[in-house]
């Protein structure tokens, strides 16, 4: 996280507890109201408003405790200035307030439910995902990696981001990807893409030859579907290889290949550069061959010592600030150095989480991998 960042945090944390003041506020501003004005003339607005702001910005006990002290201070003062005790105007504001500071209470009990489900939720759709989507080894062939998966907060649903890593006679192969969609229709097409990769990264001689096959795969699970179903579904990829070199490791290859059907393209991280790999040729997601068919290209990108190789899904790229602002992660992680690819994931959700404010609208799921004898240390820029 760069310092431009770092203090638009500060003053969002700012603010969180300034605001958290608020129903202590009110109810103060009450009680000097009661103080300075006239005997006839009796301010109830404060100590209403205040359990209801409490609900909002306060935990259990604090809502029950403003909750209490503001009608405590609104029926002490209204029976003090209450020259008829017992006055049915003074009868109707207590009740109002009391039937006020129990609608608070009970809102933040459903707020604080609501948000433990969401948490809930969020934590059984990760679980979901991990179980469908065993992490790869941290280290394969010379290669380290490292995965996270992040599930979305605004819709708990389980979704069909992917990853899968796979060391073949041709090289260590990666995959990465996205199915349209979400719930248990997309995790079953999940299991038929990472499936269907597993099997021909060690069958097929090339990367085209691995897209084809998956795109089969779909296609066969479509014609399964009814409905528009059929018609419908499809799943952008990113296919990786990272061939072997002369002595049958990949420690010595520098170079990478990818396949790209429809998905973001990979982010190449390399002495404080960072550097989009986007396909020279455009080319469908997986499972559309019904609009055309057309072959595959491969496209090679050096990978050179020290660099890191970073796959996401549009959970990253298409993540948005409070101003509609997309992570643009070309900008945000130029300039910046990895002792190892564990390292580069948790700076991306850090800064991830900064630039939204902690609110997600979509999964994401991370695949980084590094030649596994880098010595680079971490070193973030002041540049945002």
């Amino acid at each position: 996280m760069n310092e431009a960042d770092a203090a638009a945090e500060r003053r969002r944390n700012r603010l969180r507890r300034y605001a958290r003041l608020l129903p202590a506020v009110l109810v103060l501003v009450g009680v000097v109201l009661e103080l300075v004005t006239p005997r006839d003339a009796t301010f109830s607005a404060p100590f209403v408003a205040a359990p209801l702001a409490a609900a909002a910005l306060l935990g259990l006990w604090g809502t029950i405790t403003t909750s209490f002290l503001s009608l405590v201070f609104l029926a002490g003062f209204l029976l003090f200035r209450d020259s008829t005790i017992g006055s049915l105007e003074t009868q109707t504001r207590i009740a109002t307030g009391a039937t006020v500071a129990v609608l608070a209470i009970g809102v933040n009990l459903l707020l604080r439910r609501s948000s433990d489900r969401l948490a809930s939720a969020r934590t059984i759709a990760e679980a979901v995902q991990i179980a469908v989507l065993p992490s790869p080894p941290a280290s394969l062939s010379g290669l380290a990696l490292a995965v996270r998966y992040r599930a979305a907060q605004a819709n708990t649903r389980v979704g069909g981001d992917f990853y899968a890593a796979e060391e073949t006679p041709h090289g260590v192969r990666l995959l990465i990807g996205d199915v349209r969609g979400k719930g248990l229709g997309a995790v079953e097409a999940v299991v038929i893409v990472v499936g269907a990769f597993r099997e021909a990264a060690e069958q097929e001689a090339n990367l085209g030859g691995v897209a084809a096959r998956l795109d089969r795969a779909l296609q066969r699970e479509g014609r399964r579907q009814l409905g528009t179903a059929q018609h419908e579904g499809f799943t952008t990829a990113a296919l990786v290889e990272i061939p072997w070199d002369e002595h049958g490791n990949t420690a010595g290859s520098h170079v990478i290949r990818i396949v790209n059907r429809g998905h973001p393209g990979p982010l190449l991280i390399n002495r404080g550069r960072a550097t989009l790999l986007e396909p020279s040729v455009p080319a469908l997601p997986l499972g559309l061959t019904e609009l055309g068919v057309w072959p595959d290209h491969t496209d090679e990108f050096p990978f050179p010592p020290g660099s890191h190789l970073l796959l996401y899904t549009d959970g990253l790229s298409e993540a948005r600030n409070a101003k509609g602002d997309f992570y643009d992660p070309v900008k945000r992680l130029a300039h910046s150095f990895f002792a190892h690819p564990g390292e580069l994931l948790e700076t991306v959700l850090a800064d991830v989480e900064s630039h939204t404010g902690g609110v997600s609208a979509d999964d994401m799921a991370l695949l980084a991998v590094a030649h596994q004898k880098s010595t680079h240390v971490t070193l973030r820029s002041d540049t945002d």
